[in-house]
């Protein structure tokens, strides 16, 4: 089932002695907003965790490599293509999802002598009428973004490939991320070597002490209607959130740790949001003293509670669901009342990843 509610979510995790995000145009330092010394980390970042989850799973993704080279947008959509038009069973399940796609085909290769679904395809009959292939062909791409792509489902994509031209808007959109208090970068000159495709040079490494970072996100029902975004999908970008973090334990990427993950789910009649959690949360600490460890700070929350039991009883949210931290106990430093606690630690086999 395609998502039916409007959701704002808040994702939370610490950094010690690495970099959560280099800036390629400051020789690879951790993104910084200097006048703050708090520390940034993209959207990007976040997304290709994720990505790198999904594919680690099985799944095909969009913004990926075909036999580890990079290839054209159009060459992308051409392999995903081929492989549906291979397989007679999946082309028919197709049919009977989309009807205008069946109804198109039948259109266009009524005059064709082809008995195969790829010769009838690349038959130059079937492409005669060039206003209605370039219909079908959309509205082919489109299906087969939507039955196959997760990453397009859930962050979207603009494309103008093939006489296809879409933009798909992200259900799920998530703000850049910045550390809740300023951090120390550490004073260090180490040298690492840095491998490129026939040569290495050397670079230096750049880590921060310590930082609890958090981004704010949305889920947008209306989008995920355009990309068909199930429930399952999202369960699968809770996963990837803590799970993709964890599987990237790179040099530059080791000390990053998820800590908690709150969704607020509102009403199916509810079209708006709360906004970025972020405002709702207060971070306090000695700033005589340098921030180490999450023990340097104290989370208040109360702020999101009020905000929380406001909505609530206006009747514009739903439930709460969560996860926290198993080990560092996270639950107990969080006060919002919370209806469901997930499991985002659970394995996810690719066995599983049928929608």
């Amino acid at each position: 089932m395609t998502i039916q509610r409007n959701c704002d979510f808040l994702f939370a995790f610490e950094a010690s002695m690495t970099n959560p995000n280099g800036d390629p145009d400051q020789e690879n330092k951790p993104r910084m907003d200097y006048e703050t010394k708090t520390a940034l980390v993209s959207d990007a970042r976040r997304k290709r965790d994720c990505r790198e989850f999904f594919k680690a799973k099985g799944m095909p993704i969009f913004v990926d490599t075909l036999n580890e080279q990079k290839v054209p947008m159009e060459k992308m959509l051409e392999y995903y293509r081929d492989q549906w038009l291979e397989d007679d069973n999946r082309m028919q399940e197709l049919f009977d999802e989309y009807p205008e796609l069946k109804e198109g085909w039948d259109l266009l290769s009524r005059q064709s002598k082809k008995s195969s679904y790829p010769e009838i395809y690349n038959d130059k009959v079937f492409r005669k009428d060039k206003k209605q292939f370039g219909h079908f062909n959309n509205l082919f791409t489109t299906a087969l973004i939507q039955k196959e792509l997760i990453d397009i489902r859930l962050f979207g994509s603009a494309m103008a490939v093939d006489g296809v031209s879409r933009t798909f808007t992200g259900p799920v959109q998530i703000t850049w991320g910045y550390s809740m208090h300023p951090v120390d970068l550490v004073k260090s000159n180490t040298i690492t070597s840095i491998m490129n495709d026939d040569n290495s040079t050397f670079g230096k490494k750049y880590k921060l002490h310590y930082g609890l970072f958090m981004h704010s996100g949305t889920i947008n029902k209306l989008s995920a209607k355009l990309t068909r975004m199930t429930e399952r999908d999202q369960e699968l970008f809770r996963a990837a959130l803590v799970q993709g973090m964890l599987m990237n334990q790179t040099d530059s990427k080791q000390g990053q740790t998820p800590l908690f993950y709150l969704e607020i789910q509102y009403a199916p009649s509810f079209d708006g949001f709360l906004g970025d959690l972020r405002r709702f949360v207060k971070v306090e600490f000695d700033d005589k003293k340098p921030i180490r460890s999450l023990a340097d700070l104290t989370l208040h929350d109360d702020d999101l509670v009020e905000a929380v039991k406001y909505m609530k009883e206006a009747g514009y949210i739903d439930r709460i669901i969560a996860w926290f931290h198993p080990v560092l106990k996270m639950h107990d430093i969080l006060h919002i009342d919370i209806d469901q606690v997930v499991d985002l630690w659970a394995p996810v086999e690719p066995a599983r990843i049928d929608r």
